[in-house]
């Protein structure tokens, strides 16, 4: 009687698990704001239209936010399922509930390295060629949550620069996602600022990848009008997260999908990734642990 009471117990269990799947029936795409909303829009849909097919749920949804917090929000709430964001970012989520989202996976550039570089940026035509050039200038950040716009110069450029950020610059400030930052600096809103790329190619083309390079590809920047004032060390790429709310076989049917992308789709995979990328490749929490304790000691959560 004992026995048979566990075996329904046991049963019970598996259907329910097997309920739980079932009742997954929309996977929400978070879009942090780091560029165009448009741009990210149209950039995602190949990977809305992919996942729906792999999963077999009803429908897939892009969210866009108008900055990273909103994303950050949403992984943490359980109102969005699943989103590709700096490290910083995912630092900000596992500071507060570290089992709210696992990272998996993240992007390897077109020579198999896993980083990317923050990159700060001048006007050519500014006469601003270096750090000691940029001392007393204006310098913009692209969001509180950016790893490379905004974490990472924290960190490292006090060593370079002999001071802390806010007293060696005349102000900062946030120029609303890296193109906008960009935009800001052309326009002279700012005098320097902090974006992103692979480091990897050409500075004609913005490098391989990164803000840097999708602006080229799009044709709102020509990079002769900058100038690289300076680069950080290398930084590990950003994670493609999964909620953990989501059933554990519709977390291994994302992860196989995101997995399987470049060699079944490579354009939708540049694109999703904004670069001439290679590979994804499997990554966990301790990735990404350096940046953890850097975010924990500059910003505190």
């Amino acid at each position: 009687m004992l026995k048979k009471l566990l075996l329904s117990v046991a049963t019970l269990g598996l259907l329910a698990g097997s309920a739980a799947a079932q009742d997954v029936k929309v996977l929400r795409i978070g879009l942090d704001g780091s560029e165009n909303e448009a741009d990210q829009i149209r950039n995602t849909q190949c990977v809305a239209d992919g996942l729906k097919a792999a999963t077999g749920v009803q429908e897939v949804q892009i969210f866009p936010s108008p900055d990273y917090n909103g994303v950050i929000q949403g992984l943490l709430g359980g109102t969005i399922d699943i989103a590709s964001m700096g490290a910083s970012s995912y630092a900000a989520i596992y500071l507060q509930a570290p089992d709210a989202v696992d990272p998996i996976l993240t992007y390897t550039q077109s020579d198999g390295s896993s980083g990317y570089y923050s990159i700060m940026v001048a006007r050519k035509d500014s006469g601003i060629k270096t750090l000691a050039d940029a001392k007393g200038k204006t310098l913009g950040f692209a969001d509180p949550d950016s790893t490379s716009g905004y974490l990472v110069p924290n960190v490292a450029l006090p060593n370079e620069i002999g001071a802390p950020v806010n007293q060696y610059f005349s102000e900062t400030g946030f120029g609303g996602g890296h193109e906008n930052l960009v935009l800001g600096v052309l326009d002279g809103k700012f005098d320097v600022a902090t974006t992103f790329g692979s480091g990897v190619g050409s500075w004609e083309e913005g490098y391989t990848g990164g803000n840097l390079h999708q602006m080229v590809n799009k044709g709102i920047l020509d990079m002769d009008d900058l100038v690289e004032v300076w680069k950080s060390p290398l930084i590990p790429n950003g994670p493609l997260m999964v909620s953990n709310k989501l059933p554990a076989d519709v977390k291994e049917k994302v992860e196989t999908y995101f997995f399987e992308l470049p060699q079944k789709d490579a354009e939708c995979f540049r694109a999703y990734t904004q670069g001439d990328n290679k590979d994804y490749i499997k990554v966990d929490q301790s990735f990404y642990q350096t940046i953890i304790d850097a975010r924990k000691s500059v910003i505190g959560g």
